[in-house]
């Protein structure tokens, strides 16, 4: 019976013998990219047309440290600009009045179709359609030319044209008026993120239409706002250095082109450039990382794990409460 019992009892299966995968092309891509990281390093070590020591004692000069703060200012400035004027064409790019559609959809065709570097060179050379820029009542000439008063004006005051449009005040406009084309649609994307259910809501509330946009709206549409804001705002920190053909001197691409024009030095002047806009770029980053994560609240894996787990704990406590009565 033994016998039978043997011959009926299934057999174990062996253990499974695992082998690993091998990637062999991972130990490949470490190869060669680590073969061409000590070519880099080679390169910069022993080419001698980097010249670290002029570069390191010329982008620390006063000169230089000028061009830099006119570059924060101009990216400030023409970011402050771009983000107001951007909010208010996404607003009427969502109005009920076709009319405001239209201008709205006008302004993001040209602002988006321009180049900027075409938009900061044509600013900058706008004073050759006014001599003066005046304030007042718009046609006042023609106007007293129709009702046979010549030479009559109606202009509050004015300002020479060439005091006004100088290089740095083109720069900042060409740049403010053409951010604001892409944040308007950033913003417009982030407004119609809100489900439409929190409009209707606080519309049941009693809120005004302004009241809703500004409580209600955008403090949602941050969430999808902040990230692509803050890549237009290191796109804009790179972008001050286009105004440096308008030509505005307080930059900081223009300064470290013009001490290597001088000393004969370029490409040291060029590598400090980049070196100086890396670091800049990274501080931007850090700003943006935090900005992302606070707005982000109460959103994401994460976030969603929490709230089930308050929800949880507040049953949990109810019904010990209910039980304890």
């Amino acid at each position: 019976m033994s016998s039978e019992t043997d011959t009926t009892e299934r057999a174990r299966p062996e253990p499974i013998q695992a082998v690993p995968v091998r990637h062999p092309g991972r130990w490949v891509a470490v190869a060669v990219i680590g073969v061409l990281v000590a070519m880099f390093v080679h390169l910069l070590v022993t080419n001698k047309a980097f010249n670290w020591a002029f570069m390191v004692d010329e982008m620390f000069r006063p000169p230089i440290m000028e061009g830099l703060r006119g570059t924060l200012a101009l990216t400030v400035l023409a970011m402050v600009i771009g983000v107001s004027l951007g909010v208010v064409v996404a607003i009427m790019r969502l109005s009920e009045n076709p009319i405001l559609r239209g201008v709205s959809w006008a302004y993001t065709w040209f602002f988006r179709a321009v180049p900027r570097l075409v938009l900061a060179i044509l600013f900058g050379n706008l004073g050759i359609l006014w001599a003066r820029i005046e304030f007042g009542l718009p046609f006042d000439r023609q106007i007293g030319a129709l009702f046979g008063v010549d030479d009559f004006e109606a202009r509050l005051f004015g300002f020479s044209a060439l005091e006004i449009l100088t290089g740095f005040v083109a720069g900042m406009l060409a740049l403010g008026l053409s951010e604001a084309a892409y944040m308007a649609e950033i913003v417009r994307a982030g407004i119609q993120s809100v489900d439409e259910g929190q409009t209707e809501a606080a519309q049941a509330l009693g809120l005004s239409r302004t009241q809703i946009l500004r409580r209600i709206v955008l403090p949602q549409a941050m969430r999808v706002i902040i990230p692509p804001t803050g890549n237009e705002t290191i796109a804009m920190l790179k972008d001050t250095s286009l105004v440096a053909f308008v030509p505005v001197s307080t930059e900081l691409f223009f300064q470290l082109k013009a001490v290597g024009n001088r000393t004969f030095q370029v490409f040291p002047m060029y590598v400090a450039a980049c070196l100086w806009y890396l670091l800049l770029t990274s501080v931007l980053l850090v700003g943006q990382y935090y900005l992302e994560r606070h707005f982000s609240k109460g959103f994401g894996k994460s976030a969603q794990a929490k709230i089930r787990l308050r929800g949880i704990t507040a049953e949990a406590g109810g019904s010990a409460s209910e039980a304890g009565r």
